[in-house]
């Protein structure tokens, strides 16, 4: 494939499909697996994600299920880091420690192995799409409470009318495209 022109975020938005009223009416859903079928634009996401942990001097990363494995796995292996996997209750088979976080309509819980998270962790979270940032802020507070400092954010999407910023306070948030709505009309 040829190289495209415009900026990143210009690539990425062609390639992230836009799905009206999924998973219920009025809601616009951002579909990323069109950069996953488009190598010249994920490698350059990748790339600028890359940019972004380096920059906030990160020797770890964790990985928000499941998406998020898409584009932290290649991180972590391009940087040579080691990748800690954020998943949801009961997907790990070794000893966990969990986080129980609010949802609009219930709660939720996430785990990790407790012998991948250590003190001597600068932890960068990955993430494809941040919305609400509420998973993040509940990863945020696994990782610290098991002794690792989280240093920063990096994702693909931000949502930034769903207030994640407000929700991860002053933790720096670097996103790669920014969309500000969420209806189809």
């Amino acid at each position: 494939m040829a190289a495209e022109k415009g900026t990143i975020q210009e690539r990425l938005d062609k390639a992230i499909r836009k799905v009206p009223d999924f998973p219920k009416p009025g809601i616009l859903f951002y579909d990323l697996t069109g950069i996953l079928m488009n190598p010249p634009v994920y490698q350059e996401c990748l790339q600028a994600l890359k940019e972004q942990v380096v920059q906030l001097k990160g020797n770890a990363l964790a990985a928000i299920e499941a998406r998020g494995f898409l584009f932290a796995s290649p991180l972590a292996f391009l940087l040579g880091l080691p990748l800690i996997l954020v998943r949801k209750k009961g997907k790990l088979p070794g000893k966990t420690i969990s986080q129980t976080f609010d949802l609009e309509y219930g709660t939720d819980t996430i785990e990790v192995h407790r012998e991948d998270v250590r003190p001597e962790f600068r932890v960068v979270l990955v993430d494809d799409l941040i919305a609400t940032g509420g998973t993040l802020k509940a990863a945020v507070s696994l990782l610290e409470g098991a002794g690792s400092k989280v240093v920063g954010v990096v994702s693909v999407v931000g949502l930034p009318f769903l207030k994640f910023r407000e929700k991860l306070g002053n933790l720096p948030v670097h996103t790669l495209i920014e969309y500000h709505t969420e209806k189809t009309s």
